[in-house]
């Protein structure tokens, strides 16, 4: 049976209609939209011949049964959930397209040495209680108890949000997989960036998945009158902080495949006739090494020091986040550029930018990854578009490296 791009595209269509917003897509975890998402994904797997269940922190599970039951698997999948205002393909194409391979197996009749699981993961974004990764934390058996007492923004904790949902708290350790079980995970995903764009490509070989830094800031100046206060006598703090901003980009640019942003600024007072005493903001750094990353953030940081010192204001830098690199096992990146190579399309390497459960599942898997050309590298958004020809590509690529996918050794 031939990939049903099409297919994919209108079950995309069909989840993207589970949304809290009419115009966008937001689908957080555990609420109705997920639950209803979940449904349809559990039939669709159920029709491409895969036993089904949902696990203890809601993960939808899939698994076609290789030559003989109770094989390890190679596990595929992604993310249900959503951030705010979201397109349809982030997530969701990975599974979808994942249901569809399996689906082309399960027609033909075809029985491989290992088993194949789908898993739609219940959060990765971490939009509703501010923890990312629970569901592919679960599986790996790194879920940690302690965010069961995060609570959303109305209040209620996650353990009173999943009881509500008809899910046990104390089951969560139930969805762990072991080292062994799973031989490895690989994720097909939307670029979310705009270098398979720029390089006519439909798809590539994801290197790594970056790891990151994020901190929160605070610079503290003096607040005064601004008609009164000559230039050379001030301490705007927002002031010293559009130059830190300025360092970010400036650092970043200079080395090598190194990202910073400054994405949430808060001003104080915010009156347009006081000059700012005080300014938070918030700082993302990634990179493909933990070596680059770790430099990049050294240098912001004694710059940051430097900008504070020359313009008399203090200076607070907490860290809020630190996630390690997670390197692509080199035996799955060479899998997945054969089957690249076999469909006529020339191999390109790229790391991620953005963060996914293959950071989970590195725990006790090797991972890799599968990109897919976005429309001008939009996701996050609602403009976020891919093509049907794409993802037939794609689609064929996975459902090819699954059918001659040998298990890589743990790097």
């Amino acid at each position: 049976m031939p990939i049903d791009a099409a297919r994919i595209l209108a079950r995309c269509d069909a989840l993207a209609r589970h949304s809290e917003q009419p115009d966008g897509v937001t689908r957080v975890f555990l609420s109705p939209e997920q639950h209803a998402v979940s449904e349809l994904v559990l039939r669709w797997m159920g029709e491409a011949g895969m036993d089904t269940h949902v696990d203890a922190i809601g993960n939808v599970v899939g698994r076609y049964e290789g030559e003989r039951p109770g094989l390890a698997c190679i596990m595929l999948g992604s993310h249900l959930d959503t951030v705010r205002d979201a397109g349809k393909y982030d997530g969701i194409l990975g599974v979808i397209g994942a249901i569809e391979c399996v689906a082309d197996l399960h027609v033909r009749n075809v029985r491989l040495p290992f088993a194949v699981e789908v898993v739609g993961f219940a959060d990765e974004e971490g939009v509703r209680f501010s923890s990312t990764l629970l569901g592919s934390r679960a599986v790996a058996g790194t879920f940690d108890a302690k965010a069961l007492d995060q609570q959303d923004v109305n209040g209620i904790a996650m353990r009173d949000a999943l009881l509500q949902r008809g899910f046990d708290p104390q089951r969560i350790g139930d969805a762990a997989r072991h080292e062994g079980d799973v031989l490895a995970y690989v994720e097909f995903h939307i670029e979310q960036g705009p270098v398979l764009e720029a390089e006519g490509l439909p798809v590539g070989v994801v290197t790594a998945i970056n790891g990151g830094n994020r901190f929160g800031i605070e610079i503290s100046g003096m607040a005064g009158h601004a008609g009164t206060v000559p230039m050379a006598l001030r301490r705007d703090a927002y002031a010293a902080a559009a130059e830190c901003a300025l360092a970010v980009e400036r650092i970043a640019r200079d080395l090598p495949e190194v990202v910073g942003t400054v994405g949430r600024v808060e001003v104080q007072p915010g009156a347009i006739n006081v000059i700012p005493g005080k300014v938070r903001f918030s700082l993302d750094t990634r990179a493909p090494t933990d070596a680059l990353r770790a430099d990049a953030v050294q240098r912001m940081r004694a710059e940051f020091e430097a900008i504070a010192a020359r313009r008399d204001v203090s200076l607070n830098v907490t860290p809020l986040w630190d996630a390690r690199t997670t390197p692509c096992s080199t035996g799955l990146q060479r899998q997945i550029a054969e089957a690249i190579h076999a469909e006529g399309v020339r191999v390109h390497h790229l790391p991620s930018g953005a963060g996914h459960d293959g950071m989970a599942m590195c725990a006790i898997a090797p991972v890799g990854m599968l990109f897919l050309r976005c429309r001008h590298g939009i996701s996050h958004n609602p403009a976020e578009a891919v093509s049907v020809e794409d993802v037939a590509t794609g689609t064929q690529v996975l459902a090819r490296f699954i059918e001659r996918f040998t298990a890589p050794h743990r790097a």
